[in-house]
């Protein structure tokens, strides 16, 4: 009886455990507004994750823990988004692309770095490989959509994402803040890193209940932080700017001959009750994720039997791609800046 109720208690101890007031990794100051980003395991090239929206950089730890005995790995928060103060607007991918690549400066990441863009992301990391392709070796794409795909846009109708951009000049990105103030949320401090809930946080919704417990608490207090959706809205507004001009002219070859990975799940599971017939959204889905292929004159598709959150529903496979295109840049004939693929045929075996 004593030893149960040990058990007991110890369970509802973990439950209930606030959310650590330290951050995961490091708060990198831009300029009056700091970037959450955590760099793991040790080689070169280093792989970056860019999330999709709703999402966090403790929602990868499953392919992270594996892709670290390979290489090393950041995975990161935008602005807005967990520890991360909330950044310059518009949040256009210029925006999110001068963060990023600034944060990696003044943390000391250096490239050559695999790009690994999720959903949304992808489009991310499709832009910041034009903006800053020196430092870009190879990508992998996570379930993105494509500028051609028609996905739902609202209760009942379905589109395709840039079917209302309105021609604007995307703006200077910048790292001030307006009217040169600093971005504050909740009096926040580089020590505090965010408020910690006085109660355990609701239970998290699937997949991400496949998360470890204390990444479902980190998840369910992000997701409660008003600065995400605020983000999350500006982003949104501008993204259909990029996506629009894409469809507009082929974007085959724009990723050169960078080795690339399009992962794609098998079926999307659209339903009769948009604008679009359901089958007829899945054959263009279909269609518009085996063009991405194209974007690089080194692509390769593979197709998984996964829902959308292939980082959480199946890592295994995720992480077995980003390490794919590990290998493929360390036997690029650039061997001068990458590191020698000995280490990584042996770091390779120990996942098997």
């Amino acid at each position: 009886m004593h030893f149960v109720l040990s058990f007991v208690l110890a369970l509802s101890t973990l439950v209930t455990a606030p959310v650590p007031p330290k951050p995961i990794g490091r708060l990198i100051d831009l300029g009056g507004h700091r970037l959450h980003i955590n760099c793991t395991g040790k080689g070169s090239p280093t792989v970056v994750v860019e999330n999709g929206l709703g999402d966090f950089s403790f929602d990868w730890v499953l392919v992270q823990r594996t892709v670290e005995r390979a290489t090393r790995i950041c995975t990161y928060d935008r602005g807005g988004y967990a520890w991360s103060d909330p950044g310059p607007k518009p949040r256009t991918f210029a925006q999110l692309n001068l963060e990023l690549h600034d944060a990696l400066l003044r943390v000391g990441e250096r490239g050559p770095f695999v790009l690994v863009g999720h959903s949304y992301g992808g489009g991310v990391v499709r832009e910041y490989t034009r903006t800053y392709g020196a430092d870009v070796a190879g990508l992998v794409l996570v379930d993105i959509v494509s500028e051609a795909q028609i996905i739902p846009m609202g209760p009942k109708h379905a589109g395709r994402i840039g079917e209302d951009a309105k021609g604007r000049e995307i703006p200077r990105p910048r790292e001030t803040m307006a009217g040169g103030q600093k971005s504050e949320v909740g009096g926040r401090t580089p020590e505090a890193g965010g408020r910690t809930p006085e109660a355990a946080p609701p239970p998290v919704e699937a997949p991400y209940d496949r998360l470890p417990m204390h990444e479902q608490q980190l998840h369910a207090w992000a997701s409660a932080l008003p600065a995400r959706e605020d983000a999350e809205d500006s982003q949104r507004e501008w993204s259909g700017e990029y996506f629009a001009k894409w469809f507009a002219q082929s974007q085959a070859g724009s990723l050169g001959d960078r080795p690339l990975i399009v992962l794609t799940r098998a079926h999307g599971g659209y339903a009769d009750d948009l604008d679009v017939p359901g089958a007829e959204i899945e054959r263009v889905r279909l269609e518009s994720q085996r063009a991405l292929v194209a974007l690089s004159t080194a692509g390769v598709q593979e197709v998984i039997d996964t829902g959308h959150n292939m980082h959480l529903e199946a890592p295994d496979a995720v992480a077995g791609a980003i390490v794919k295109v590990v290998g493929l840049v360390r036997t690029h004939p650039k061997r001068d800046t990458i590191a020698g693929d000995a280490e990584l045929a042996f770091r390779i075996s120990g996942l098997k």
